[in-house]
C-alpha cells in the first residue's frame, strides 16, 4: 500500500517545521500540505522544505526505517479543515490517507502501525492514541480520557491522526463541509462501513488550546459543542454561537 499524509495549515509557522520534518522522516510515500490562506511564513516553510531540504537536516531527522525524506508538496484551498483535507486527498496518489494536524507529531512506527492495521481486510481505517506534549497533571488525565472515550464510542477526532482507505474515503464523499465537528462526522460515517483500529501507538499533540482557555473551561466547552451537535444543532450555527475553537 502507499500512504499519503495530508496536513491542513493556517498560520502554523511556529509548529510546522517540527511536524513536517518529523513526518517526512517516517517513510511515507508523500506529504501534502494544504494551506488555507496563511498570513505568516507557513507557505515559505513548506516551499523551502519541498524544494531543497538540506543534507544536514536529512541526516539529523531520518528514522532507522527510512533512507530518504518523503516528497513534500504545497496546495492552497479555501480555509476550513474539511475543505483543505478534501483538496489534499483529491491531489494525492496514496491508496491510504492519513490526516495530520500541523501541531501533532506521529510516533516513529506510524507507517508500520497503519500497515499492520490495514492488513485486515475488515479494517477500513483507524486512529492513534493521543498524548499532550505536556504529559502531566490535567494534560495527562485529559488525554487518557480522550483515548478511552474514543475506544468506547468508536469516534475519533482530528487530534488522533485519522487514517482511512482511499477507496472508502471517496465512497463516503470525504469530509463534510462543516466548520466544526468534521472529524466526528466523518469517523461516525466511517465506522458504519467496517472495523476501525484504535492504535495504541501515541501521537503527541500541542496543549496550546487547553492551556490558552484553561483545561476545565475547554472541557466544558467541548462537552457543550458535542451535545449540541448530537441533538441535531447545525455545526454552522454552533460556530456562530461559540466562534472558533481551533
Amino acid at each position: 500500500m502507499t500512504i499519503t499524509v495530508v496536513i491542513p495549515t493556517l498560520n502554523e509557522e511556529a509548529v510546522l517545521p517540527r511536524t513536517l520534518s518529523q513526518a517526512a522522516s517516517l517513510g511515507f510515500d508523500e506529504l501534502i500540505v494544504v494551506d488555507g490562506g496563511s498570513h505568516d511564513r507557513t507557505r515559505e516553510i513548506v516551499q523551502a522544505f519541498a524544494s531543497a531540504p538540506a543534507i544536514s537536516l536529512q541526516r539529523s531527522i531520518l528514522s532507522p526505517q527510512s533512507s530518504a525524506l518523503s516528497p513534500v508538496s504545497l496546495l492552497t484551498a479555501p480555509p476550513g479543515r474539511a475543505n483543505q483535507m478534501n483538496a489534499g486527498a483529491a491531489a494525492s496518489e496514496g491508496t491510504v490517507l492519513l490526516f495530520l494536524h500541523a501541531d501533532t507529531s506521529l510516533p516513529s512506527d506510524a507507517r508500520q502501525a497503519v500497515e499492520r492495521a490495514l492488513e485486515d481486510p475488515a479494517c477500513v481505517g483507524g486512529r492513534f492514541d493521543v498524548r499532550f506534549e505536556r504529559d502531566s497533571g490535567p494534560g495527562w488525565l485529559i488525554s487518557r480520557m480522550m483515548n478511552l472515550r474514543s475506544r468506547w464510542t468508536g469516534i475519533a477526532t482530528g487530534d488522533q491522526a485519522i487514517f482511512v482507505r482511499r477507496s472508502l474515503f471517496e465512497q463516503l464523499g470525504g469530509y463534510s463541509d462543516l466548520p466544526v465537528m468534521e472529524d466526528v462526522d466523518f469517523s461516525r460515517r466511517l465506522k458504519r462501513t467496517g472495523r476501525l483500529s484504535a492504535l495504541r501507538s501515541k501521537v503527541i499533540t500541542s496543549y496550546r488550546r487547553w492551556g490558552t482557555r484553561g483545561p476545565l473551561r475547554t472541557i466544558l466547552l467541548m462537552w457543550v459543542l458535542r451535545f449540541l451537535y448530537w441533538i441535531g444543532i447545525s455545526p454552522h450555527r454552533i460556530t456562530r454561537l461559540y466562534g472558533s475553537v481551533r
